[in-house]
């Protein structure tokens, strides 16, 4: 590949819900750093909080940009956000928006998640289902911790509870209300691709019967949580990668909303066991293009 395709500035991978950088040398963005370094990219997957309200990962995604401007000497960052990652790539760019070149946001819960309304139902606050809930959150979060071996730096702090609260369709309207930046007017509709200076671009996937769980999604443990949680949408029944729904997605320019790619298959997980015709890493690669077209 040629890198006169690659992006001008440096490309920040910020994780969603329980995300790494790497366990135990397993990658979260599995195939996807090598492929845009391959394109003459810069690539720095990031780590904040596994479990953590959007504003305290924010804050720790600011610090993590200062770091990677003052190491390249680049002026600013291109942000590529997974779920919850969108929501803290978003927060960043509307604090200091003359870092953020871009903000892309992949299936990210930009109007809530109907999952998270769902449990948050199941589990109200304050009851002992919550308590259990977070505790058993919790734990996995620090065992996770424990096995991360891509990631130097002091212990982040990790509250489930904020964290599940931040995801709720009500918790993200109060998000929204406070960095509006790139969403659209209309449900359903684009958001303005530029604001503050910063381009906001988003992408998402359904799962489609006959094309999402066939291939060797047929192997994949991942997806078949992710049709068993689709179960919970109403509003979006039937239009949802399992976690987010295809129209809560959206943010600034739409690239698409409807690839054939569940919550994990959209950054090749587990192993790159996607359905037949998902090409996730052609994805990144198309867009790290894009922007370098656009002069960033």
């Amino acid at each position: 590949m040629s890198k006169h395709a690659a992006p001008r500035y440096p490309l920040v991978l910020v994780p969603g819900l329980f995300g790494f950088v790497r366990l135990l040398g397993y990658p979260y963005w599995f195939g996807i750093v090598s492929a845009l370094r391959r394109l003459g990219a810069q690539v720095f997957p990031v780590l904040v909080s596994p479990l953590h309200s959007t504003e305290v990962r924010g804050e720790q995604l600011l610090a993590q940009i200062a770091r990677v401007l003052s190491e390249t000497g680049a002026q600013r960052v291109h942000l590529i956000g997974h779920s919850q990652g969108a929501l803290t790539a978003r927060y960043a760019a509307a604090l200091r928006p003359e870092w953020v070149a871009s903000v892309t946001s992949l299936a990210g819960p930009n109007q809530g998640s109907e999952l998270a309304d769902f449990i948050q139902r199941l589990a109200p606050p304050g009851s002992l289902r919550e308590r259990l809930l977070a505790a058993l959150m919790g734990a996995l979060a620090r065992c996770m911790g424990w096995l991360e071996s891509g990631y130097r730096g002091p212990r982040l702090p990790i509250d489930a509870l904020a964290a599940q609260q931040s995801l709720t369709t009500a918790g993200v309207a109060a998000f929204n209300a406070c960095h509006p930046q790139g969403l659209p007017e209309t449900w359903g509709g684009q958001g303005a691709e530029l604001v503050d200076g910063v381009r906001y671009y988003s992408w998402s996937g359904t799962l489609q019967p006959g094309l999402t769980d066939r291939g060797a999604n047929r192997l994949d443990g991942p997806n078949r949580f992710c049709r068993l949680f689709a179960r919970t949408f109403r509003r979006e029944a039937g239009q949802c990668d399992g976690m987010v729904g295809r129209y809560s997605s959206h943010l600034g320019t739409v690239i698409g909303d409807d690839f054939p790619l569940d919550h994990f298959d959209i950054i090749n997980q587990s192993f790159g066991l996607v359905g037949k015709g998902a090409d996730p890493v052609g994805l990144f690669v198309a867009h790290a293009r894009r922007l370098c077209d656009a002069g960033l």
